[in-house]
């Protein structure tokens, strides 16, 4: 299905620049889109693809198109945020190619009783919605999907197949949870007992609640675990990447960010409008800030109190120049020894 420039300038906003009854009928980058394509600047590093490229449209901002020569004969849409509006435009596409699940539920689905489950679900085979479980209307549920008992989803949500919704969870409008995610499994609570009677690890149970906001998106094989005796709480809005594990009694802030496995340990805070990158691991019981930003397979481990950008992650390197290093590492207290020895003999002389 085609749109019109005018009617996406319509939906969108922006200013047009260029023949609004151009159609096209999906988006593609720069160097690689058709005529009948639209595509967009956000990166300095493909300007240069503009004079070449044959994308029927350009989504791009008011300073760059100024530095364009020429601007040859194509369509072009001028907004503030070139990114964010392609974005919009990609989402809207994406509904029309969105596949129409009717309200209905398949045969082999295992539903108590004392379910709600309204004349709009959509709930697809294999699935197991146990006692006083609450579904919103509209909830779309692909398959083999497992819902614990007195769990509240709210209107919209999307679950794809082979979630697991552990008992009491809470899931706000419009969530989208990708395949494989476990919300509200016990957290990883254990006391040591390594007396002379007791040579054990006993179990702490975990008998707080998983809750998740309006409008968050979990990714695949990622893991929430429930609170030990509060709640572990991801607020609105957060998107959260695949193999994410978050500990117990965890809260992220409205609007976080947290790409691809990161780790975090239980008991910490993070708070809202954070970006934390793929593979950082943050230790339990600290607090970040508002507005921080982790940079990849950093290691938090302090509270940050932010904003700003943190980094701990050491830069790949040729291999040769990482031996040296790692060997001036290895000697760094003796370094550190020689140094305080020499300071002292400074000092001796000075003092003469």
């Amino acid at each position: 299905m085609s749109v019109t420039l005018d009617e996406i300038i319509a939906r969108f906003g922006g200013k047009l620049i260029g023949e609004g009854t151009i159609e096209v009928d999906g988006l593609a980058p720069i160097d690689s889109a058709t005529m009948s394509q639209l595509s967009f600047l956000s990166n300095p590093l493909y300007f240069a693809q503009i004079p070449n490229s044959r994308a029927g449209a350009i989504i791009i901002s008011h300073a760059d198109f100024d530095k364009i020569v020429g601007h040859d004969n194509r369509s072009w849409i001028i907004a503030s945020n070139p990114y964010a509006y392609f974005a919009r435009v990609a989402q809207m596409f994406s509904e029309i190619l969105q596949p129409i699940f009717l309200p209905k539920i398949h045969p082999s689905a295992v539903i108590d009783a004392s379910a709600v489950i309204p004349t709009t679900v959509s709930i697809g085979p294999n699935t197991v919605i146990e006692a006083n479980v609450r579904l919103g209307q509209r909830v779309r549920i692909l398959g083999n999907v497992f819902i614990g008992q007195g769990s509240n989803i709210d209107d919209d949500v999307l679950l794809y197949p082979n979630c697991t919704l552990y008992h009491s969870t809470v899931i706000g409008a419009r969530c989208i949870i990708h395949a494989g995610a476990v919300i509200g499994s016990d957290g990883f609570g254990f006391a040591p007992d390594f007396t002379v009677t007791g040579k054990e690890w006993i179990k702490i149970p975990q008998v707080g609640r998983a809750l998740i906001g309006d409008d968050v998106e979990i990714g695949a094989s990622t893991s929430i675990d429930r609170g030990t005796m509060a709640d572990t709480v991801i607020e609105k809005g957060c998107k959260i990447d695949n193999q994410v594990q978050i500990g117990h009694n965890v809260r992220i802030g409205a609007y976080t960010v947290i790409a691809g496995c990161t780790g975090i340990a239980g008991s910490s805070t993070i708070g809202r409008y954070c970006m934390i990158g793929g593979a950082v691991g943050v230790a339990g019981h600290i607090t970040i800030g508002d507005r921080v930003i982790v940079t990849g397979k950093s290691s938090v481990s302090k509270s940050i109190s932010g904003p700003g950008i943190f980094t701990s992650m050491f830069p790949a390197m040729p291999n040769a120049d990482w031996n040296k290093n790692a060997a001036i590492m290895r000697n760094l207290h003796k370094m550190r020894d020689r140094l305080r020895r020499l300071e002292a003999t400074v000092k001796k002389l000075q003092d003469k």
